[in-house]
């Protein structure tokens, strides 16, 4: 069968036509071949451009089909398209990020894993996740015035400085750096000796620290067995016995009681070592005549004869 001229041209530009389309939306991010579902969702503003991808956990799994302004909300109306092989949760959010430093933004699927599926043309809540840029903006103004206070504080540092050099001079500038550059030597050479005076004494400090902690430790146990022991209740009952033992001897010093009158009365102290005496004598005339005390009932009298000198010296 012989196919004509004519036919032979309208298969070619049909054919044109058909690669056109196909260039066209693949250039748009758009795949004519893979089928997709929609889904939307609102935002008070406008960040995003269409075509730009949606993602979940990084991964991008669909893209933004269409952009529409609602005149009665005053709300940005978004349609995106994910591929149908995505399960997510109608309670998800659908996050608007910047994708970087230049300001692409793009949505992320934050998938809630609870709650029925979402369909095909369900809404999903939406949030907006404040970005490197905007931050900056926002905290510029606290930069800008941390900035200004450091200015004046290195300008405060160098008025220090000229106060300091007396001489305006190249040769007076150059004494004084040299100066500050010998005390700068001076404390890294008193460093350095710290430093060598730590690293040679490194385990006798670490000795030193280690029977400090022993007897913190210790003190600690001390002073919570004194807690127990109660011994507060313990000073003040010593304190009422020397109260006591106080009283008493102002007692005896003033020669209140039996004690106090035999302490103070003379003629007390003499009578008892009086009898104390004949109590003595007594006893050693009953071991040198013990016959006499035996017959003490008897009605025969033995007169009672002082011991010779010689008698008392040998008893």
């Amino acid at each position: 069968m012989k196919i004509s001229r004519e036919i032979k041209t309208a298969i070619l530009v049909l054919s044109g036509i058909a690669l056109f389309i196909f260039l066209f939306t693949y250039l748009k991010g758009e795949d004519i071949f893979t089928s997709s579902n929609t889904f939307y969702t609102e935002f008070d503003y406008n960040g995003l451009t269409e075509s730009s991808p949606v993602t979940i956990k990084g991964n991008k799994i669909g893209k933004i089909e269409e952009i529409k302004y609602d005149f009665d909300t005053g709300k940005t109306l978004v349609s995106f398209s994910v591929t149908p092989e995505l399960n997510f949760s109608k309670n998800s959010i659908v996050r608007l990020y910047q994708t970087g430093l230049m300001g692409g933004s793009a949505l992320a699927i934050i998938d809630a894993a609870d709650g029925n599926m979402a369909q095909p043309g369900d809404y999903i809540k939406s949030e907006v996740k404040e970005g490197v840029i905007s931050s900056l903006g926002e905290d510029f103004s606290g930069l800008s015035e941390g900035l200004g206070t450091t200015l004046k504080s290195a300008d405060t540092l160098v008025n220090s400085l000229n106060t300091l050099v007396v001489d305006d001079s190249d040769d007076g500038i150059k004494q004084a750096i040299a100066e500050l550059n010998a005390t700068l030597k001076s404390f890294k050479n008193v460093a350095f000796a710290a430093n060598n005076l730590i690293s040679k004494n490194d385990e006798k400090i670490a000795s030193l620290l280690e029977n400090f902690d022993k007897t913190a430790a210790e003190l600690s146990i001390l002073v919570k067995g004194l807690n127990e022991a109660d011994l507060a209740s313990t000073v003040k009952n010593l304190d009422e016995m020397i109260l006591k033992f106080n009283q008493l001897a102002s007692g005896l010093e003033a020669g209140e009681g039996s004690i106090g009158k035999l302490l103070k009365d003379e003629s007390l102290y003499d009578n008892l070592e009086n009898a104390s005496k004949e109590l003595e004598l007594l006893l050693l005339d009953i071991k040198l005549h013990p016959a006499r005390y035996r017959r003490i009932l008897s009605k025969r009298e033995i007169p009672y004869e002082e011991p010779t000198q010689e008698e008392l010296n040998n008893n």
